[in-house]
């Protein structure tokens, strides 16, 4: 029958995208957009492989980032600060208050000091926390202590106090905060990407900015938002990873077929080109190393973020036309993805222990010396008394079932059935702020109830989404969600903390702001649709903010009535 050149029947210029079908642009405000709508069925064989086809096929239509108007290029930016700075104001004003360490400050904070004047961790007297609450932390014993959890948020923690002083409240927060709004940023930069719409970027930071949750993690010194923080820049940098990729397979299938007359070789077709060092999955590494090294459930974050990546170049390959796209991908993407991404990850993991390895008389530093070993002999002492130190960490962990007031079930943790109180007086009348005979001072950390009640819901939604139209931002949401939330079930004796939800909070804000898309609709929707759905996103929103300034008493310390505080406890379990 010889060769048969395939031509699409729709009319001259159906394939190519008018501005209303193919408005998905960082201005657009949808969150699903039909990129398969506005290709041809069928193309020539010649125009199948040049980079334009590639790359329309790999990452769609959307104009580049130097292709918009240089005003909009501003709102791109201006939008994500704009939230970024509300966040800041909301962290850091009166984040000295309560002017003393609360929950598990204890810890942290005392632990960021000893990091400040010797490098590991070292033990305090009984009654410690009143000396440091009245400014004096050079009570600190030269013993050494045993801890749980690796160093990075505690060092972290130390920075702010190396900058304004460990005998004050606002040094030992600093970098908790700065933390939390440099999230939000991240958070609506994220959104930015993945949907490409300003007002969903604006509502994903504007919605992580005023949540109650993670606004009491950033105002208070543990280690959870440090947790957070390198988790989701580790997701952003896989996304520009995956951009970054599918353009390097375009090009190289381009430049195959350009050489051997509009098609590559079969042998190229086979598995595909290798896409040489992949400098963001580095970034990626590093970042989850740093996860890890603030606590260990970090390592599940770089398990499902791992699969992730490789799955995203899997289809890439497939969608690029590649036959044998499974095995090309394990074997050219996915060995490159775990060689830049684990190995990466423990480097940077061990070098925070680099405080540890220096000292002459931390917790375990010298176990091996005193305990040789035949079989693991010919490993430096230093790192067999590491390992035995994380040993011991990890059996600490598994048997860790002791009863807390305020422990709460995994189950709970979306609907806030148990959330934590940080802090709480009873300020007697005549205290400033307290005109009546019963007044309280209040940190609970329960998130806004429009911000994580609907977000349960829309998990539901964002699973039936990629479960039915396979949009991979949806998967990519999930897969957040599920590295940071599925792995507590697997513990259901061990003790648990509603605050441990914080980790993966970005990505049930990002999953809300993916159903606030269909509610604003599509670029291509009658204008009449598209105004409804603004008017019901912005109301929705107005809604978050009044709720969040209702709450904002019982987050951040202010002394207010005991009633006006009754009334803010919607559930007898937040009291």
């Amino acid at each position: 029958m010889g060769l048969v050149t395939q031509t699409s029947t729709r009319p001259p210029g159906a394939g190519k995208p008018t501005p209303a079908a193919s408005s998905t642009g960082p201005g657009a405000p949808a969150a699903q957009s039909s990129t398969a709508a506005r290709r041809p069925w069928i193309s020539r064989p010649a125009q199948t492989f040049t980079v334009e086809a590639l790359q329309e096929r790999l990452l769609g239509a959307a104009p580049a980032w130097r292709a918009y108007p240089l005003s909009l290029r501003l709102w791109f930016v201006l939008v994500p600060v704009l939230t970024a700075v509300a966040a800041g104001l909301l962290r850091f004003v009166r984040l000295e208050v309560p002017h003393k360490l609360v929950f598990d400050e204890t810890y942290y904070v005392k632990d960021a000091y000893s990091y400040l004047i010797s490098g590991y961790e070292r033990s305090w007297p009984d009654k410690a926390n009143d000396s440091f609450n009245a400014g004096d932390p050079t009570v600190l014993l030269d013993t050494p202590e045993y801890v749980v959890h690796p160093p990075v948020g505690k060092w972290m923690i130390a920075a702010g106090m190396w900058l304004f002083g460990p005998d004050n409240p606002f040094g030992w927060r600093f970098a908790a905060a700065l933390t939390g709004t440099l999230t939000v940023l991240l958070v609506s930069l994220i959104a930015l990407k993945l949907f490409r719409s300003l007002p969903l970027a604006g509502a994903a930071g504007l919605l992580l900015a005023v949540d109650g949750h993670h606004l009491v993690m950033s105002r208070t010194a543990l280690l959870d938002v440090f947790l957070t923080f390198w988790v989701l820049a580790a997701f952003g940098a896989l996304l520009l990873d995956r951009d970054d990729g599918r353009r390097r397979l375009a090009r190289r299938l381009a430049q195959a077929a350009a050489s051997n007359g509009g098609q590559p070789t079969a042998r190229m077709l086979l598995a595909g080109p290798w896409l040489g060092i992949r400098w963001w999955r580095v970034a990626a590494g590093v970042c989850m190393g740093l996860a890890v090294g603030t606590k260990w459930s970090g390592l599940f974050f770089l398990a499902g973020f791992g699969i992730l990546t490789v799955l995203w170049d899997l289809n890439a390959r497939r969608v690029a036309g590649i036959r044998g796209w499974i095995s090309g991908g394990v074997i050219r993407d996915g060995l490159p993805a775990f060689a830049s991404m684990v190995p990466v990850a423990g480097a940077v993991y061990s070098a925070t222990w680099t405080g540890w390895f220096l000292s002459g008389n931390a917790y375990f530093r010298h176990w091996a010396e005193s305990n040789p070993s035949r079989e693991w002999g010919w490993l430096p002492d230093s790192v067999r008394s590491l390992a035995h130190y994380h040993l011991e960490a990890y059996k600490f962990h598994q048997g860790l079932s002791s009863e807390h007031p305020y422990q709460a079930s995994a189950w709970s943790w979306l609907v806030m059935g148990r959330p934590t109180s940080f802090f709480y007086e009873s300020p007697p009348q005549g205290t400033p702020g307290c005109a009546v005979e019963k007044c309280t001072s209040a940190i609970l950390s329960v998130g806004n109830p429009l911000v994580w009640w609907p977000a349960a819901i829309a998990l539901v939604v964002v699973l039936f989404w990629w479960a039915g139209r396979r949009d991979w931002r949806a998967g990519a949401v999930l897969a957040g969600v599920a590295a940071g939330y599925l792995p507590w079930f697997m513990y259901p004796e061990r003790t648990m903390f509603y605050f441990y939800a914080v980790s993966f909070e970005p990505f049930l804000v990002l999953a809300l702001v993916y159903c606030l898309g269909l509610v604003l609709g599509r670029a291509a929707d009658p204008p009449w649709r598209r105004r409804s759905g603004l008017y019901l996103v912005g109301l929705f929103l107005a809604a978050a903010v009044l709720l969040s300034a209702f709450f904002y008493p019982i987050w951040t310390a202010e002394v207010i009535p005991y009633v006006d505080w009754k009334v803010r406890m919607w559930m007898p379990s937040w009291i």
